[in-house]
């Protein structure tokens, strides 16, 4: 069985998925067979993305379930502030269940820094990644991308710490 790893995203104070967080789990709904795929949502809380009660892969994963997905179908959700403790926290998850493939699905825009992430936590494991477009305005996008950029910067000159 593979894994399909849902990055979190932002929603309200009360729970609501905002669209990025959406087109993410919409592309796992696309790709999703529960004979071959086990679905790992992430995301717990921050300040940046999440200040309601329940943590974020709650919310996902809710979304998903509304969709038909059989709550069989999930692992426990990686309850993570950030892009590093999602690797962390899904290699032990992976781990606990003895699965070594997944799919990582999150944004195009924050591909690049995914990979360099998962990629080093989850060395041993078969990942592929798949970053989803998101019709965002222009000047949004261009911020996004800048944050990256020095997120990415960040790392390879500073290293990861994890």
């Amino acid at each position: 069985m593979k894994v399909l790893i849902v990055l979190g995203a932002k929603n309200s104070e009360t729970g609501d998925l905002s669209s990025t967080p959406k087109d993410r789990l919409n592309y796992c709904l696309k790709i999703f067979n529960p004979r071959e795929h086990y679905i790992l949502c992430t995301g717990g809380f921050g300040t940046h993305f999440n200040t309601s009660p329940d943590p974020h892969a709650t919310y996902a994963m809710k979304y998903l379930m509304d969709k038909g997905v059989d709550a069989g179908s999930f692992l426990e959700p990686a309850l993570s502030g950030n892009t590093v403790e999602d690797a962390v926290l899904s290699k032990k998850i992976l781990e606990d269940h003895g699965l070594l493939s997944a799919i990582v699905i999150t944004s195009d825009y924050h591909l690049e820094r995914v990979k360099l992430i998962f990629d080093e936590i989850l060395k041993f494991f078969s990942i592929e990644y798949y970053g989803v477009g998101h019709d965002i305005e222009d000047v949004k996008r261009e911020r996004l991308i800048a944050h990256e950029k020095k997120a990415i910067d960040g790392i390879l000159n500073r290293g990861l710490y994890y």
